[in-house]
């Protein structure tokens, strides 16, 4: 820390945010430069902690680069990642020191986060609490914040951005469950919402694009992947969102069932014989396209099964867009109107069929789609998706959480 104030005091100070994503088993990575927003790397670790583990990472001329490398735990995995950055041929900056802050994707910051903050003893203690909120994804994030500390030192800021946070301010009303009380007050039973970032940066570009400050806007934004939520904003504060205590809450998805009649997990359980275990992983690994088509998770593969003529492909799709038209439909009403929908994501961004399924249904409220456009707009391209007189503007705005992570990790390393 004493070092960056005296780069800033001597005006030898250019912010490079280290973006870090860290999974169980994997480790995505961004070095962003907030001068001017640029991304000067970017890379992967993946299958950490078996015999095949290797980081991938672009070079700056756009190739791809992919090196075999033991990588036990994590700590040996941001070594792989400290190595690619330093790379006399292909790295992005010639010393550590180059690296002014790292910011940390969480996923579950629970109810004591309602913004990004400084990780230090008392955050990190409280991301460990909020494990068994999310035992796949929190360990990992603390794994990832420890071996940082070890490899990058402990004088670098570290800031902890969560995916929660932008969803904190639901009412009750939203958030709360109808069963015991007193599961809310001794587990935290409640709706969480994910994707907080993706959601928090589309719905501010839409206003920027509308021209209007968002406290002044109802927007609904639908961020469609494998994994899917939707969210409404209204006057720049999220009202309502679809996932839940956990990401398996809302509409269906690669392998999530997304929410169901809570029936007809006793009833398979008890059919089946299963676990709770079990049970759970079948509704979070086994249903969504995956489980209805046959086929596949991969929207791509049950496209290609559905021009085949498979029956439950065409049956997975039509699901899936009525129950996208379903939740923005009653968040329309929960908003008490709407002026944008937003798409984005891997399926938002990159499936023009299911935007004009989906906005077929909306044209009750309003949506009037311009086809061609729609078609257009793909494979990377943004833009406006609705004819000039829609009463409800659509728009195809690609997702960037990293810079969300790296633009609050900024600010908040240099508010200290």
């Amino acid at each position: 820390m004493k070092m960056l104030k005296e780069s800033i005091e001597k005006g030898l100070y250019h912010m490079k945010v280290l973006v870090i994503n860290a999974g169980s088993s994997s480790l995505k990575y961004q070095l962003i430069d907030m001068t001017d927003e640029s991304v000067l790397a970017k890379g992967n670790c993946e299958r950490i902690g078996t015999d095949g583990a290797f980081i991938g990472f672009k070079t700056p001329d756009g190739n791809k680069v992919e090196r075999k490398t033991e990588m036990k735990n994590h700590t040996q995995a941001f070594e792989a990642v400290k190595d690619a950055l330093l790379d006399a041929e292909y790295g992005a900056i010639k010393s550590l020191s180059e690296v002014a802050a790292i910011g940390h994707r969480i996923v579950q910051g629970g109810a004591y986060f309602d913004r990004s903050v400084l990780i230090d003893a008392d955050v990190l203690g409280k991301i460990k609490e909020l494990s068994p909120l999310a035992p796949l994804h929190n360990p990992a994030h603390i794994q990832g914040i420890d071996a940082c500390t070890e490899v990058f030192g402990s004088d670098i800021p570290q800031v902890a951005v969560f995916d929660t946070a932008f969803h904190q301010t639901m009412p009750e009303k939203a958030y709360m469950f109808a069963v015991p009380y007193e599961y809310y007050e001794k587990y935290g039973v409640r709706k969480y919402g994910f994707h907080g970032t993706s959601h928090r940066y589309v719905s501010a570009k839409m206003a920027e694009l509308m021209g209007k400050p968002i406290e002044d806007l109802k927007i609904i934004t639908c961020h469609i992947g494998n994994g899917s939520s939707i969210t409404a904003v209204k006057n720049g504060k999220v009202v309502d969102t679809t996932m839940g205590l956990t990401p398996l809450g809302g509409f269906m998805m690669g392998t999530r069932s997304g929410s169901l009649d809570p029936s007809v997990v006793t009833f398979i359980g008890e059919k089946e014989g299963m676990s709770m275990e079990e049970m759970s992983n079948v509704l979070n690994k086994k249903s969504g396209l995956l489980g209805v088509s046959g086929v596949s998770s991969d929207d791509r593969d049950v496209t290609a099964a559905e021009k085949e003529g498979n029956p439950r492909a065409k049956l997975a799709h039509e699901m899936l867009y009525y129950q996208i038209a379903q939740y923005i439909g009653s968040y329309f009403v929960a908003m008490g109107g709407c002026d944008a929908i937003v798409f984005t994501a891997g399926l938002g961004e990159n499936q023009p069929i299911l935007r004009e399924k989906v906005c077929d249904y909306l044209q009750c409220l309003g949506v009037d789609l311009d086809k061609d456009a729609n078609n257009a707009t793909i494979h990377g391209k943004q833009g406006m998706l609705t004819k000039p007189d829609s009463k409800i503007r659509v728009e195809l705005i690609a997702t960037d959480e990293e810079m969300v992570i790296a633009r609050d990790t900024k600010a908040i390393v240099e508010s200290l």
